[in-house]
């Protein structure tokens, strides 16, 4: 009797250490291996742009070679007021960085930008560009005056 379930024991341990046969079967399946996919991020950059008006009031506008000081500190309150929930001066935030801004823009584009946003998004390429950019962050309208804009606009000359 023992040799028997020896036997027996013998025999379904062979069988069980043989070659296993995976069936599939139709249906959900589920795969907890990780798997690293790898894509290749490309980085369209915004072009600079110094002939661009943008869509707006202003056209053709220079600055003076002085800053004006008293107009830059109204510019720096309304800034510090509006802007600053979303623009940082030297770092990106919800929308770019502001310091040196009129070394890829001209001055009537920033100026268009800060008083027409929602238009300028809509129409002009490099608004449509930066709003792909950053995420389609969209920059609110503060109905702000031309009076408004050009003291932000010196401010800006300061970053």
């Amino acid at each position: 009797m023992k040799r028997i379930v020896g036997i027996l024991a013998l025999s379904v341990l062979l069988a069980s250490c043989g070659e296993k046969k995976e069936e599939k079967k139709d249906g959900f399946e589920m795969n907890r291996a990780k798997t690293e996919k790898k894509t290749e991020v490309t980085k369209e950059e915004v072009p600079v742009d110094m002939d661009n008006d943008g869509i707006g009031p202003f056209k053709n506008i220079s600055f003076p070679a002085e800053i004006d000081t008293e107009l830059a500190a109204k510019g720096e309150a309304k800034y510090s007021g509006i802007c600053t929930a979303c623009h940082m001066p030297n770092q990106r935030l919800i929308g770019p960085a502001l310091s040196g801004v009129y070394e890829r823009r001209n001055p009537s584009w920033v100026m268009n930008m800060i008083i027409n946003p929602t238009e300028m998004i809509k129409e002009d390429p490099i608004a449509k560009a930066l709003l792909k950019e950053y995420n389609n962050a969209i920059m609110l309208d503060n109905k702000l005056s031309e009076d408004d804009t050009r003291a932000i606009a010196e401010y800006l000359r300061t970053l």
